[in-house]
């Protein structure tokens, strides 16, 4: 019962951030959006697990994660340089 009303506000939560990302005016909100549907759909894996009895969805949850700190720390360095780094160009250079 408590799995189900916990998957229940996880869904809720997840729609609700999808329906923000595509419909933020900025896309700062688009982006935090984003990582709120990483973070539910990574707390809806680690339920499955519990429920079905396999610990390897956990592996998977963690790895999602791991995934969606990447892409945030990764899209926070495009709007603040305006490019993910230069093809060819490296930090010895600049010395």
């Amino acid at each position: 019962m408590i799995y189900a009303v916990t998957v229940l506000a996880l869904l809720v939560t997840l729609a609700l951030a999808l329906v923000r990302a595509f419909q933020g005016p900025t896309v700062f909100d688009r982006a935090l959006a984003g990582n709120a549907v990483g973070t539910a759909t990574m707390m809806l894996l680690a339920i499955f697990q519990f429920m079905a009895g396999r610990p390897e969805f956990v592996d998977l949850a963690l790895v999602y994660g791991l995934l969606n700190i990447i892409g945030t720390i990764a899209l926070q360095k495009f709007f603040r340089y305006g490019n993910l780094g230069e093809p060819g160009r490296s930090e010895a250079d600049e010395s």
